[in-house]
């Protein structure tokens, strides 16, 4: 991994630590590497009525794209599972709303048992897109 990619992935696994998962206890971060290359990171939010809940993602993505950001180049996403935790369909296409159009997004799911990589295409073949 790259130097970029190594603190993209520490930025995911420091903002999990912030999750707020009262009911599922499953915690997530997420990092997303902006075309700028500055890192914009998220927790997920549960909340007692599960569909007000937020993904890790979408606050990663949201909080890129309050700060002018356009185009997410990578995401890397933690969790307090032994497994890799693959972003919902919401989030993925999210992330395809703001993928660039030369290059394919890069997603780096953190796992005890390592890292697996992804593209967004891998994930979401079909994305809606206008």
């Amino acid at each position: 991994m790259t130097h970029d990619i190594e603190k993209l992935v520490a930025h995911s696994r420091a903002a999990m630590v912030h999750a707020y998962a009262p009911y599922s206890a499953f915690k997530v971060g997420a990092a997303v590497l902006a075309e700028s290359g500055r890192i914009y990171s998220g927790c997920n939010v549960e909340n007692a009525s599960y569909g007000l809940s937020m993904c890790a993602e979408r606050i990663a993505v949201f909080r890129a794209v309050c700060s002018g950001e356009r185009i997410v180049k990578a995401v890397a996403i933690s969790s307090s599972s032994d497994k890799p935790a693959f972003p919902c369909g919401a989030c993925r296409q999210v992330l395809a709303e703001f993928e660039s159009k030369d290059e394919p997004t890069h997603i780096y799911l953190v796992s005890d048992s390592g890292v697996q990589i992804y593209t967004l295409a891998d994930l979401l073949p079909h994305a809606f897109r206008i």
